[in-house]
């Protein structure tokens, strides 16, 4: 048995999950006039309304001992702090300095790291700008009309869903497109409709050597050139965020091009980074400042607010609470807003591939649940998809409902029906449909007697199902910012929690190291007989499918 469930806080949450597991939601909001009010709160312009939880006062007191004992405080307090709280790989954490709107030091290995971090931002923003403004103009002269950003992970899943969520504020001068898949159906579509004269491709690489995204570049490479691009030309048509300058140097792209991050930036962690180059062009310098001040709010309010009152501790121990004592293997994150639409799977990669994992910080296996698989779709087109699954399923699945009340350009009748749907959905999954309930809407219909007896259990639902609702007044750069801050430092908190290094991810590095043993073997003289018989039959079959 771990350490973590040895601790009485532990112990003692599990008893009073076994005491209050079969009491209902309904019943503590009418027992209780003020429960909306005790469980919600407001943070760096988001509410939240944590109510429809399957919790008491006592659960989150609990809840909050659970976090003091496993020193959470103190683990905020080391990452802040520039403390290598990556400890598998031994770096610091500290995609909050990149968004230190305060500008206070941040002292790393003796030095302040700040002026290189406003440096690069500083050159980003002037990029950004010329490009928006037309100063910056491809090899002939030429505005650029398209950017091409080619990454994987955090550096096409963060740029991307910000570009999008924000479009509202994205200048409507410049195309942008994003290109992560390997399958070349992905980069040659993205291409077909582009002039070499007016793209600018972004190629988003920490160490410059990511096997899908070069090869995805190198392809952007040899398109430009055979399109009319001239080698010397490749410095007005190709940016770089690495840190790795001298990959890119050998690239073709110069130095003035290249903006650097460091080893201490994740890269699901990344997009405020010179990762978040494709989001300056699109939201201009300021816009992308706008953004960074959102999120620089939400790490005051992470690092400052007592527990009881700080909404990504809320966020975590929620999460805790469903995954370790309710058994749930899954969360749901529902955007009631259609510029939303990439907020799940970036928050899929954000929480799975952070803490999804079996070892401890101490190398010692994990006998408790970690990371309940993240998923999700926006509503309401949500409703006519699984939410079937949600309402009536054998096993519940706690969910987050997103949405802004206001929306720039929108219907406002849309709005309204859109908007309805986001308080409905939360309050059928808390209250259900009693069987009497149901009983009666049948009789008011006149069914007769045994088709009512029929259709009754198939319309009667328990309830009693958790979800948070998140919402603000509009979805502008600040409250974008502040948004995916609270998400990561909800991760953050989780991982302190089960003991886990949440900024590592050794495991997607093997389907790696074997992806480049297979390779050669596409076109090897004799047929494959190095792996497994499963591993070779498939090899030997696709070298056959060939011909």
């Amino acid at each position: 048995m771990s350490k973590l469930t040895e601790l009485p806080q532990w112990k003692a949450l599990t008893d009073h999950c076994h005491a209050i597991s079969g009491q209902h939601m309904r019943d503590w909001f009418a027992a209780d006039q003020d429960r909306f009010e005790t469980f919600s709160l407001s943070a760096c312009g988001i509410f939240l309304d944590y109510s429809k939880n399957r919790i008491t006062g006592e659960t989150m007191d609990r809840l909050f001992d659970l976090a003091r004992a496993v020193d959470v405080e103190d683990w905020r307090g080391r990452m802040f702090a520039g403390e290598p709280v990556n400890t598998t790989e031994h770096r610091a954490v500290l995609h909050v300095a990149l968004r230190n709107r305060a500008n206070t030091p941040v002292m790393l290995d003796g030095e302040d790291i700040m002026p290189g971090v406003n440096d690069v931002l500083a050159r980003m923003g002037t990029f950004a700008d010329a490009v928006r403004d037309g100063t910056w103009t491809g090899a002939t002269g030429k505005r650029i009309t398209d950017v091409v950003n080619i990454g994987v992970g955090g550096s096409d899943l963060g740029p991307n869903m910000v570009v999008e969520a924000l479009a509202p504020y994205v200048t409507n001068d410049i195309r942008f497109h994003f290109v992560s898949n390997v399958d070349s159906a992905h980069i040659t579509r993205t291409l077909a409709p582009l002039s070499w004269e007016t793209t600018l491709f972004v190629v988003c690489s920490k160490t410059f050597t990511t096997h899908d995204t070069m090869i995805n570049a190198q392809t952007a490479r040899a398109w430009f050139v055979d399109q009319g691009g001239r080698e010397q030309d490749i410095a007005a048509h190709f940016a770089a965020a690495t840190a790795n300058v001298a990959e890119a140097d050998a690239f073709g792209i110069p130095s003035a091009n290249v903006f650097e991050f460091w080893d201490w930036v994740g890269g699901r962690f990344s997009l405020w980074s010179a990762v978040g180059v494709t989001i300056a062009i699109a939201l201009g310098a300021d816009g992308f400042v706008r953004l960074l001040t959102g999120a620089h709010a939400m790490d005051r309010h992470f690092a400052e607010a007592p527990l009881e009152r700080n909404m990504p501790m809320i966020l975590a121990m929620l999460r805790v609470w469903y995954t370790n004592f309710f058994g749930a293997t899954s969360h749901a994150l529902i955007p009631y807003a259609q510029n939303l639409s990439g907020f799940p799977e970036y928050f899929q990669q954000g929480e799975m591939e952070s803490n999804g994992k079996q070892t401890d910080r101490d190398g010692h296996p994990v006998d408790y649940a970690t990371a309940p698989i993240t998923w999700g779709r926006v509503g309401a087109d949500s409703q006519h998809s699984f939410f079937q699954r949600l309402h009536q399923g054998t096993s519940f699945v706690p969910a987050d409902f997103i949405a802004a009340v206001q929306c720039e350009g929108s219907i406002a009748h849309h709005q309204d029906v859109l908007l309805a749907n986001f308080i409905a959905q939360p309050e059928a999954l808390m209250v259900g449909k009693t069987e009497a309930r149901v009983r009666a809407e049948l009789e008011q219909q006149g069914l007769d007697a045994d088709a009512l007896e029929a259709l009754l259990p198939h319309k009667v639902f328990l309830g009693n199902r958790p979800s948070n609702s998140v919402l603000f007044e509009r979805l502008d750069p600040e409250t974008m910012g502040a948004l995916i801050a609270l998400y990561e430092h909800s991760i953050f908190v989780q991982g302190v929690v089960w003991n886990v290094n949440s900024f590592d991810q050794w495991g997607v590095e093997l389907g790696k190291e074997l992806a480049k043993r297979v390779l050669p073997e596409f076109t090897s003289a004799e047929p494959t007989t190095k792996h497994d018989g499963s591993t070779n039959g498939l090899i030997n079959t696709i070298r056959k499918l060939r011909g």
